[in-house]
């Protein structure tokens, strides 16, 4: 048995009687909460991701006895797709819409904002921000969403009474009003701000620098984080998240995440540290004023001599005051990353009762297949996490932490550890070649660091849990998330060497300047390229949020459009993008390789209803219906992603019961 150093020792002790506080019921000091009752009708979508992010609706027209019904109800081009080269970027459609006050406002990848009439899809009005489409701006272009807000000062039918705020992939920020889509000239610039102005070390870089998530709105603050490129360099950009005034664009305040472990004595012979950047949505709790953000890894992802410590702020959930910015609260859930973990999804915010007692509860999904449970207002865990010893790095100079939180309940979602002996092939040489490659490496469990060697990372940088995010039916305490099972081997690679490199399919060869190494992460193929870990690639899940138990997991989606001519049952499941929706007990989620959509039974998981999309569905469904005794529509965007293989498009997809025979198969009311 391996012995805890004492220092070790006395974390743990520490760890465990925190969770043991953590674990006693609320005391009277939480009295004053205040709780999450929506504004908006329930027939709405507010917000990219429902209320308080719960990717959850009221509305119950389609249900389990009629789901089978569904039918395409209209479809909508954009034009804005891309399949890349000639100096243009490839895009990914991967926006949830949002419909309030009987539009539906859709985002482009090219981060066009559309205005439609959400029962036939034809086009209200359109504003082009003109964004730079051009492959400088690295990465797949993509957005995942906008925001609407109305004003309570201004009178309806005012402009600019209510607007649009588009955040566009190249880094600006505009102010549109939502009846016309022209600008908010009062806000900024003539109605737009430059969110790349006066950020740390952009200069050279701004091709690096994006905006991929809808803007957060509380009271009268618009807040945005920021999506960095990884592994370029060691001093990348800033991850400064900022809040500026919802009506005139004035700057209110900004919160750097890693100043402050800039300024530790190690640190101030290298490099500033960079990112730590919140690219996930982050989620407004108005009432009780505060924004939490997910934030990432600190630069470079895989070697952390240059920035010795935790790396407090970077890999946590913050809860930051919305009209100050001040941190309020924050909990790491990977110290000192070095296997790109960002928090990569949108915090949900619920209400958990327990003992008979209403607690203000948030949870985030993790890229470790981990759920941890919060009291919203003061970080407290909910279930039981422990810190747990992992393993040292073999890398001159690396300090990898010596323990990380792991969540006792609920269990992890995805499994911590591959041997040789989990080597899983479709033909005998399939099989040995994985197995071969598995025992080339350091294999040692989650948290195995980067090495020369080259280390299993499991789960990979894709996750676990992806920025799909989850849905909660508060009737039902059930939690739904989706999570992809990959294997990925990290391997660091002497700066003077990287010429020799060869990469497997899909490989990435990142140089970290100016570091001694490159970072070569490749994902865990077979010769034949399937994955090297026995199916299920990709499942879905139900947790009850009051035991913190399992209540059902079943594999999601499938490989026929990606392994042609090959046998590929569904209960192999595929990786998948893009989130849940709960309404009318059922569950909604596309996200998969085979381009399908999908309803479940809420209940039981089984699978009551798929329709093929005409393009990859790498974005999470919406429901709303658009006015009193109209229909419930569920819409969700197809515009794929090049990296998973699926068909590009530019489409808008409404489905909803059909018209003659609605009475007869809608749900009870």
């Amino acid at each position: 048995v391996k012995k805890l150093r004492p220092s070790v020792a006395f974390v743990l002790l520490v760890a465990g009687l925190v969770v043991w506080l953590a674990w006693l019921p609320p005391g009277p000091e939480y009295a004053g909460w205040r709780s999450d009752p929506p504004n908006q009708p329930a027939h709405e979508w507010p917000t990219a991701d429902g209320f308080t992010g719960n990717h959850r609706s009221e509305l119950r027209d389609i249900t389990p006895d009629n789901v089978r019904h569904l039918e395409v109800a209209w479809i909508h081009r954009t034009g804005d797709v891309s399949q890349g080269g000639d100096g243009e970027a490839s895009t990914a459609f991967q926006s949830t819409p949002v419909m309030v006050d009987g539009v539906l406002h859709v985002v482009t990848p090219f981060s066009r904002a559309l205005a439609l009439d959400p029962e036939t899809g034809e086009e209200l009005w359109s504003f082009d921000p003109h964004m730079d489409r051009s492959d400088s701006i690295q990465g797949k272009v993509t957005t995942r969403g906008h925001s609407v807000w109305t004003d309570s000062l201004a009178s309806p039918g005012e402009e600019c009474a209510q607007r649009v705020f588009l955040a566009t992939f190249d880094a600006q920020l505009f102010s549109l009003d939502a009846l016309s889509g022209r600008p908010c000239e009062a806000f900024g610039d003539q109605g737009w701000l430059d969110l790349g102005a006066d950020v740390a070390r952009i200069e050279g870089r701004r091709g690096q620098y994006k905006q991929t998530a809808p803007p957060a709105i509380l009271r009268d603050v618009v807040v945005v984080g920021s999506s960095i490129l990884d592994n370029r360099v060691a001093d990348a950009t800033s991850g400064v998240v900022r809040g500026f005034n919802v009506r005139t664009g004035v700057l209110l305040w900004s919160w750097e995440p890693l100043l402050e472990m800039g300024d530790t004595p190690e640190n101030r012979t290298q490099l500033p540290p960079g990112a730590g950047n919140a690219w996930a949505t982050l989620t407004a709790d108005e009432q009780n004023d505060l924004v939490f953000v997910p934030t990432g890894s600190p630069s470079p992802d895989h070697y952390g001599v240059w920035r010795p410590g935790d790396n407090r702020y970077a890999n946590s959930l913050v809860a930051l005051q919305g009209t100050t910015g001040e941190v309020v609260w924050h909990y790491q859930m990977v110290h000192h990353d070095l296997w790109d973990y960002d928090i990569p999804s949108p915090p949900l915010l619920f209400t958990l009762r327990r003992d008979g007692v209403e607690i203000p509860a948030v949870v985030q999904s993790t890229k470790m297949g981990y759920l941890f449970f919060f009291h919203r207002l003061t970080g407290e865990l909910l279930f039981p996490v422990e810190e747990r010893p992992a393993p040292a790095s073999d890398v001159p100079g690396e300090k990898a932490w010596p323990t990380q939180p792991v969540p006792v309940l609920p269990a992890p979602l995805h499994a911590q550890a591959l041997t040789p002996e989990d080597a899983w092939g479709l033909t005998p040489l399939d099989r040995r070649s994985c197995r071969r490659r598995i025992e080339a490496v350091r294999s040692e469990g989650i948290f195995t660091p980067p090495s020369l060697q080259g280390s299993i990372a499991f789960p990979s940088f894709f996750g676990g849990m992806e920025w799909g995010g989850m849905a909660y039916d508060p009737s039902s305490g059930l939690l739904v998330t989706n999570t992809n099972r990959a294997a990925a081997v990290l391997t660091l690679v002497p700066s003077e060497q990287t010429s020799e490199v060869t990469l497997s399919r899909g490989g990435l060869l990142d140089m970290q300047t100016p570091t001694p190494y490159a970072i070569k992460r490749e994902l865990l193929w077979s010769p034949i390229g399937l994955p090297c870990i026995k199916p299920p690639w990709g499942l879905l899940h139900a947790i009850d949020v009051r035991s913190g138990q399992l209540r059902w997991e079943i594999p999601l989606g499938g490989l026929n459009d990606l392994v042609k001519g090959l046998p590929t049952p569904t209960s192999w499941g595929s990786a998948s993008l893009g989130g849940p929706l709960i309404a009318g007990g059922l569950v909604f989620i596309a996200g998969t390789l085979d381009s399908r959509i999908r309803a479940f039974d809420l209940a039981t998981g089984e699978l009551l209803w798929s329709d093929k999309l005409p393009a990859g569905g790498q974005a999470t469904p919406l429901t709303y219906r658009a006015r009193d005794g109209g229909r419930q529509y569920v819409v969700i965007n197809a515009g794929g992603h090049s990296d998973l293989q699926t068909r590009l498009g530019d489409y808008v997809v409404a489905y909803a019961l059909p018209v003659d025979s609605r009475e007869v198969v809608r749900g009870r009311e």
